[in-house]
């Protein structure tokens, strides 16, 4: 009867349902991250700016990276580029219209190897406008501080805003556009192991 209970404890722990207890819960942890972008200006030189209010959390196979989730909700309402007029416009019908848009949100639908790097593949939803984007990341790696383990990613896109329905600008007597269509998106997160 005792070897027959042994047998059945070692059967259970081979099934495959086992793996999933590899992947961890880690929640961001918005003092020490940075969501930032940077768009062109009169064709000339980068505004960079960043939102300050965000929440959200990874779920980290580090036996099987693709198996890992991930998920954050910004409030387009916090962004800064620390000059106050340009943040209200910002605010406005004529970019995040945050009155009617306060959320912007990324959901993984999958993570994908391809070479030696990985991408996440999601639902980006910006301004109302949700579309699939497959955003490249590096995990810097974990270290633990105080008892707790903390997990660092690094990811970088380039977005065309007007795939957003976000198309104001004024054109330059040159031609050019006053604020540019590309936006390139940054982020920089430390999240904690719960």
């Amino acid at each position: 009867m005792r070897r027959s209970i042994i047998l059945l404890l070692i059967m259970l722990a081979m099934m495959p349902g086992r793996a999933a207890v590899a992947a961890d819960r880690y929640t961001i942890d918005p003092v020490h991250c940075y969501v930032g972008f940077s768009v062109r200006h009169l064709v000339i030189n980068n505004i960079k700016g960043r939102f300050t209010d965000y929440a959200g959390s990874i779920v980290y196979d580090e036996q099987d990276i693709t198996k890992s989730l991930v998920e954050i909700t910004i409030k387009a309402q916090s962004i800064n580029t620390d000059f106050k007029a340009r943040d209200e416009h910002l605010r406005t019908a004529d970019f995040f219209e945050v009155a009617s848009y306060p959320d912007i949100t990324f959901k993984s639908t999958r993570i994908e190897k391809r070479g030696s790097d990985f991408v996440a593949v999601g639902a980006f939803t910006m301004h109302g406008v949700t579309k699939e984007i497959t955003l490249p990341f590096k995990v810097n790696g974990k270290s633990t501080f105080q008892g707790e383990t903390h997990l660092g990613v690094e990811a970088a896109i380039t977005i065309d805003r007007r795939d957003f329905g976000m198309s104001w600008s004024a054109t330059l007597d040159s031609g050019g556009l006053v604020v540019g269509n590309d936006v390139t998106i940054e982020l920089n997160i430390e999240a904690v192991r719960k």
